[in-house]
């Protein structure tokens, strides 16, 4: 089985970006690689193994291994906690405000958001499940075609919270998405504030990547 705990934001941004904004927290991680500092950690997906159904966006930017019957993701984590004293006027302390989701790390969400989560029901038989590294814990007010600001020296990844993906100024983003063939007798679960996924026998998460 797995399960991650997602955040959804909530709250005002600050002015200018040079940095990612205050806490700790986990975004998964694209092929260009995590941000400077961060911790890295991965999750494998032991999927349904009978007639399996695993898809992925043509062209991605995940890195990982998605082929068929299993998924190995890996993500990035930001483990430094800062005190608000430790920012210039020139950084971003809060998270903008938007309509996403990112994953939660540390036992509590940045100011603002709000606790989610997605459960996965993988294979029941023989399952290999596995993880390593460092990982994430295990309601919107404004548009998202409203842009935001973040840091945009390299390419990243937030969660859809619908499926539109939020704006981001500077960056272009495209829609990617995994498919994930859950066991077939599943007990698949969402519960509060989580992320646009289609399907209910299966998961099709949204990832929103920015470049």
């Amino acid at each position: 089985m797995m399960q991650f705990i997602l955040a959804l934001f909530l709250v005002v941004a600050g002015s200018f970006v040079e940095s990612w904004p205050k806490g700790k927290y986990t975004l998964v991680k694209p092929k260009s690689g995590c941000p400077s500092g961060w911790v890295e950690g991965w999750r494998f997906q032991d999927n349904e193994d009978y007639r399996n159904d695993n898809w992925i966006t043509s062209g991605h930017h995940f890195y990982g291994s998605f082929d068929t019957g299993n998924t190995k993701a890996y993500y990035c984590t930001k483990i430094r906690d800062e005190k608000i004293t430790d920012w210039t006027k020139w950084k971003l302390v809060l998270w903008p405000k938007g309509t996403y989701c990112i994953l939660r790390k540390g036992g509590s969400c940045p100011l603002g958001f709000a606790n989610g989560y997605v459960h996965w029901d993988d294979e029941d038989s023989g399952n290999r499940n596995d993880l390593g590294g460092t990982l994430p814990d295990g309601k919107s007010d404004e548009q998202p075609g409203v842009a935001m600001e973040l840091p945009t020296s390299k390419p990243f990844y937030l969660v859809g919270k619908t499926n539109t993906c939020q704006q981001v100024k500077g960056m272009t983003v495209r829609k990617e998405y995994i498919k994930t063939d859950d066991e077939d007798k599943n007990e698949n679960r969402r519960v509060g504030s989580y992320p646009y996924i289609e399907g209910t026998g299966n998961t099709k998460m949204l990832y929103c990547y920015y470049a």
